[in-house]
């Protein structure tokens, strides 16, 4: 005999008090039902069921049996619905939220590609710098750009956000080409406004000879990077801010990188969705589209709750 088909009707039967009453449950005769139940004690070798001719009853093996039989059963019932789950078209509403910038110039692009591929999933994306509670403002996986406080969310690493220095070719006319970190308290730098803290007046850079922290000046303070970007093109000052946003100005010439030979700031990058034993099709391949797009394939170590 199946033990799991077994366990299911010892489990049936101790639950409806007889084996009689569990028959038409069971869409088995009492019989068969006693068969069951006497190959599972001829297995562990103990009773499990106190019988007699008008009531049965559970043996002290059998109550605690009983109790890991159910939880057995609740597992094989999880891995059989995980295992339909994984072959299941992803399908539905997924309410994402991510940083602006990286939303605007890296992301969009990834969704639309993620939508052609899924076209029965709708996305709902917010673009905000603000830290969003994602359970109770009900997204289904957020974007981060930051260290990571302790958190009771699933987290996977994603490749570190990277940022580049750059400025219009009339303000590095005007103002002169920096050809060091510290050529940068002589410049006017464009700062971003960050939601939750100060505006960053430390920008560091890194060489084969190591670390840069240079304070900046910042007259002009923006909490968006698409403005601060117009500003640079009118040629302002210098700009701080991610490659993506900035590659068709560097080719088109329109801005001119800064420091080539200095490695720009990197910030740590994650997605995040809320702790459950059986993600959906859509947020299971959201989050997987993500992690080929913009990360790597992730070792334990770099998933945590």
């Amino acid at each position: 005999m199946d033990r799991l088909t077994s366990m299911a009707v010892f489990v049936k039967a101790a639950e409806a008090g007889s084996f009689a009453a569990a028959a038409p449950t069971l869409g088995l005769s009492s019989p068969m039902i006693g068969k069951h139940v006497r190959f599972l004690e001829e297995r562990i070798g103990a009773q499990l069921l106190n019988r007699t001719t008008r009531r049965q009853s559970l043996t002290e093996v059998g109550r605690a049996f009983y109790e890991r039989c159910k939880l057995v059963l609740a597992e094989a019932e999880a891995a059989e619905a995980l295992a339909q789950d994984l072959q299941a078209i992803p399908r539905g509403r997924l309410r994402i939220n991510a940083p602006v910038t990286f939303g605007s110039y890296s992301l969009v692009p990834m969704l639309t590609k993620y939508m052609r591929r899924y076209p029965e999933v709708t996305v709902d994306l917010t673009l905000s710098d603000r830290v969003v509670d994602l359970i109770d403002e009900g997204y289904d996986a957020v974007i981060r750009i930051s260290p990571l406080t302790d958190s009771t969310l699933i987290t996977r690493s994603l490749a570190p956000y990277r940022l580049i220095a750059c400025a219009s070719p009339a303000y590095l006319t005007e103002r002169g080409v920096p050809a060091t970190p510290e050529d940068l308290t002589d410049h006017e730098c464009l700062g971003f406004a960050y939601w939750a803290r100060p505006p960053l007046d430390e920008w560091e850079f890194t060489d084969a000879k190591g670390v840069y922290k240079v304070k900046v000046h910042s007259r002009f303070l923006v909490n968006n990077g698409q403005a601060l970007r117009e500003a640079a093109l009118d040629g302002f000052g210098i700009i701080l801010q991610a490659t993506d946003m900035l590659t068709e100005d560097l080719v088109s010439g329109r801005l001119m990188r800064v420091l080539p030979n200095y490695e720009g700031p990197s910030r740590p990058m994650h997605i995040l969705f809320a702790p459950d034993r059986r993600p959906t099709p859509k947020l299971r391949s959201f989050v997987d589209f993500v992690a080929a797009t913009f990360g790597r394939t992730p070792t334990p170590e770099q998933e945590r709750r």
